[in-house]
């Protein structure tokens, strides 16, 4: 039985292209510099960013916690929005390794209020921790895909700029949002200090991600990679694919984005589950589970049975995440499965 696999879009698998430039590929020794792939790879995402320059790392954690380190010091203060990915899935690497203190503000589908974000800034006293650090995300996984709209950036960057501390912006998925907004991601970029982006969710690499931002906290943050154990050698073998996702795999993120609005809007027919059709943007969303004695996990053990997989996130509400390994048909098949289960 062929699956449907709507838990991730990280389960995508690399393209017949990506494999031949993997088997091919030039290498070299990256601790070194010398791999001439990882090196392309790495110019090639800062020009596309519109940045200095660029690291490749192993992830998209070690790339936000390279990022966070390289422009904090112990004892600061790093804002971060309640539901982002660097605050709840990256095991408190915040604290870890940059020895940071947390100030969260809660945002609205992960998007906080400037204002909001202007009231949590402090300044270093003798009794509290000075701000060293904003961090954004875009789009913002836990919202269900949310993009962060370009003015809404805009006004976060002056907050920054008046209180003196640069921006991260964690953009596993900036693709998506530029794809879904229009915005070139240059632009988005322009507002921040540093950028990370996921070459292995929606782009389909194998693996990996890009930290961005200027030469000097570039030469930083390759330091900092090393200290975190993310130094590779022969890279060049992996980064191939990267090359290949950024040359092919960005325009048809819209195809995702279709496959998504189709099947929320499927979803939003049937009885037994609660969708938000007006809240889906990209290629997340969540719903909850609202039949009578049926649980979220205990409704996806069923979809597991029929070769429908997703994520419960609790015990009524779930996760689902159109890719490329998820086609037009596929959605549909899920959302006739979805039909049958819940009617059941």
């Amino acid at each position: 039985m062929s699956l449907i696999d709507l838990r991730s879009d990280t389960v995508t698998r690399p393209t017949p292209e990506m494999r031949r430039a993997m088997a091919e590929a030039e290498v070299g020794d990256d601790v070194f510099g010398d791999d001439p792939t990882v090196n392309r790879l790495q110019e090639m995402a800062a020009d596309r960013v519109g940045m200095e320059a660029a690291l490749y790392v192993p992830s998209g954690s070690m790339a936000n916690h390279v990022a966070v380190k390289c422009w904090t010091r112990p004892g600061c203060e790093v804002i971060l929005e309640a539901a982002c990915h660097i605050l709840n899935n990256e095991c408190a690497g915040v604290a870890v390794h940059s020895q940071a203190a947390v100030r969260s503000v809660q945002g609205v589908r992960g998007i906080p209020w400037p204002e909001d974000v202007a009231a949590a800034i402090r300044k270093e006293t003798d009794h509290a921790a000075g701000t060293a650090l904003m961090c954004l995300e875009n789009t913002h996984n836990a919202g269900g895909g949310t993009v962060l709209p370009l003015a809404t950036l805009k006004q976060l960057r002056g907050v920054a700029k008046a209180a003196g501390i640069p921006i991260h912006m964690d953009g596993a998925r900036i693709f998506n949002a530029s794809v879904a907004s229009g915005v070139p991601v240059r632009e988005y970029a322009g507002q921040v200090d540093s950028l990370s982006f996921c070459l292995s969710k929606g782009l389909s690499a194998p693996v990996g991600s890009l930290v961005c931002g200027p030469a000097d906290f570039i030469k930083r943050a390759r330091r900092v990679r090393k200290l975190l154990g993310g130094g590779m050698r022969q890279a060049g073998v992996i980064a191939a694919a990267g090359i290949v996702a950024l040359e092919t795999m960005v325009e048809r993120l819209a195809e995702d984005h279709a496959n998504a609005r189709l099947l929320v809007e499927g979803l939003a027919e049937l009885k037994g589950i609660c969708v938000e059709p007006e809240a889906v943007e990209t290629n997340i969303l969540y719903g909850t589970v609202t039949k009578p004695g049926l649980t979220a996990p205990a409704l996806f053990a069923a979809l597991k049975e029929r070769g429908v997989l997703g994520i419960p996130m609790g015990p009524q509400r779930f996760r689902l995440v159109t890719h490329k390994d998820v086609s037009r048909d596929d959605t549909t098949a899920a959302l006739r499965v979805f039909g049958e289960v819940l009617s059941g």
